[in-house]
């Protein structure tokens, strides 16, 4: 508010015939109805007759996010690169960033007063919400996604994944053990170029709000996304190849060298979960992290990557699969349980799918 009435002011006293030409801060025009996260979920939770619960949950969420976008792009300067000296449940090294994300996180989660139950990657056991504090929501959530790439600066993220408390027992890990398709909401935060949140719910779409720093709220820049049927780009990690399934061989050689005449298909592949996923919700195509004879069950986790991923996905319009399994219709037995995952355009996926098939019946 304090931007735009002193923008307004000073465009007030300038004298009426000045010869000045205007400058770019002159010319440019403030929306004086935004639509921020806030006022969106707010809105949305209205319209579904809501008690307000998730609004402060996101809000707080929110905080958390933008307290770590500041952190990323401070990181150097506060000397928060390298390694914390440990490794995380999952064998994971830990970065000093990984450790400040998940506290802000879980504290934020924790004040919201909207949560019983936080599952993070950092954890090794789901972390219970003080009584006093409780709410009725779970979140799962991976605080830094792609946190090996933050010393060369390639772009992370923070994925969540919002279910409700479905039993009436005391709050425990096990009512996170919940399938992809009981999600409240589901998305990710991509700390880029720009900060960008993309979010899913399951009454609605895929919106996507870019985050202001002038004014620090996240500002909705798409609506209802949808991603396209047939993309052009491949996604994977192919320093694996020599564990591929012949599948995977197979549809890699037919994205390559095209029997069809057609262009082959670009292959980009960042290391971040966060950014290939967005880059595929964006440009269409397909993002293989697959089961292969050195991680026969997978790679990526259920439950704070490859759920809320395929939610978004789904919700897009896409698909996501473990390639022979929706990934949204899993039973998850463990908090940190891995699952191999394709997800990403219908026509590419459905492609995938057709050859594991044929390999299948082999």
């Amino acid at each position: 508010m304090v931007v735009l009435l002193l923008g307004f002011w000073r465009r007030r006293r300038r004298r009426p015939h000045s010869p000045r030409a205007a400058t770019m801060t002159d010319r440019s025009a403030f929306d004086t109805n935004v639509i921020t996260m806030t006022r969106f979920v707010m809105e949305e939770g209205r319209r579904a007759k809501g008690t307000g619960e998730f609004t402060q949950l996101l809000n707080s969420l929110c905080t958390a996010i933008k307290a770590i976008s500041t952190a990323v792009r401070k990181a150097g300067i506060a000397n928060l690169y390298g390694i914390a000296g440990s490794t995380n449940v999952t064998g994971d090294q830990v970065k000093k960033l990984d450790i400040l994300s998940n506290d802000l996180v879980i504290n934020m989660l924790k004040s919201s007063f909207s949560t019983c139950v936080i599952v993070s990657e950092e954890n090794k056991d789901a972390v219970i919400v003080e009584n006093e504090k409780q709410g009725k929501y779970i979140v799962c959530i991976d605080p830094l996604d792609g946190s090996s790439n933050i010393d060369c600066l390639v772009s992370i993220g923070t994925i969540f994944g919002i279910y409700r408390k479905m039993s009436p027992n005391e709050p425990s890990g096990k009512d996170a053990l919940q399938p992809g398709r009981n999600l409240v909401a589901a998305g990710y935060a991509l700390y880029g170029s720009a900060t960008m949140l993309v979010l899913a719910t399951s009454a609605g779409g895929v919106n996507c709000f870019m985050l202001d720093p002038a004014i620090g709220e996240f500002i909705l820049v798409d609506r209802d996304v949808k991603i396209k049927k047939k993309g052009s780009i491949y996604s994977l990690n192919e320093g694996y190849a020599k564990y591929f399934d012949p599948a995977v061989t197979e549809y890699l050689k037919k994205k390559k060298f095209p029997e069809d005449g057609s262009s082959p298909y670009g292959g980009r592949y960042i290391g971040s979960m966060v950014a290939d996923v967005h880059r595929t919700l964006v440009y269409g195509g397909i993002f293989l992290y697959p089961a292969n004879s050195k991680s026969p069950k997978g790679k990526l986790r259920l439950l704070y990557e490859c759920n809320p991923m395929a939610f978004v996905i789904e919700k897009a319009g896409g698909i996501a699969t473990t390639g022979h399994q929706a990934i949204l219709d899993i039973v998850p037995e463990d908090i940190h349980q891995r699952v191999p995952v394709v997800l990403g355009s219908p026509d590419d996926v459905k492609e995938y799918l057709e050859i594991v098939k044929k390999h299948s019946a082999k």
